[in-house]
């Protein structure tokens, strides 16, 4: 991810611990640096490896802990994904589209801005966002060509009965 959106993402927590009186703790720094160097979407297990790797251990609790408290300052964000939950990073005016195959479970970001320019303009009534996530159900191209594949099969098959 960009580092000025990882240099304001340190900042934000900075903020946020100091105005709250809360410790900061360099495991706190850790998982966000972690967090900000994984590739797309992951698990709290991926995360966990992840820090395991980089040789710094922490609790399940503490990256749970964590994780909350980026969600809450929207540098964070939980996805429910079939059939999982998964976390993204996300830059605090991040605002996108997934789609996602219900065969497979396939994930994909969208990247139709035309559509995000329409979804950024709705006017809500008495309510004011601040971003939003928008997911597509459906099957993938991949998964429906082994559907049409199997179709295909129970059809030919069926055309010539044993005798």
């Amino acid at each position: 991810m960009d580092e000025n959106i990882r240099l304001r993402a340190r900042q934000t927590l900075t903020r946020y611990l100091e105005e709250n009186n809360r410790r900061k703790t360099p495991e706190r720094y850790a998982i966000l640096d972690a967090i900000f160097n994984m590739e797309g979407h992951f698990t709290l297990e991926e995360l966990g490896l992840r820090m395991e790797q980089d040789n710094f251990r922490v609790s399940r609790a503490t990256l749970y802990n964590a994780v909350n408290l980026f969600m809450k300052l929207r540098l964070v964000v939980r996805h429910h994904f079939l059939p999982d939950v998964r976390y993204e990073a996300c830059d605090l005016t991040d605002n996108h589209c997934h789609q996602i195959c219900t065969v497979c479970g396939k994930v994909q970001e969208v990247g139709n801005n035309s559509l995000i320019a329409m979804l950024n303009d709705v006017k809500l009534k008495r309510f004011h966002p601040v971003g939003f996530n928008l997911y597509f159900y459906g099957t993938c191209s991949t998964c429906q060509a082994k559907i049409s594949r199997k179709k295909g099969k129970k059809t030919t098959t069926n055309k010539n009965p044993k005798k």
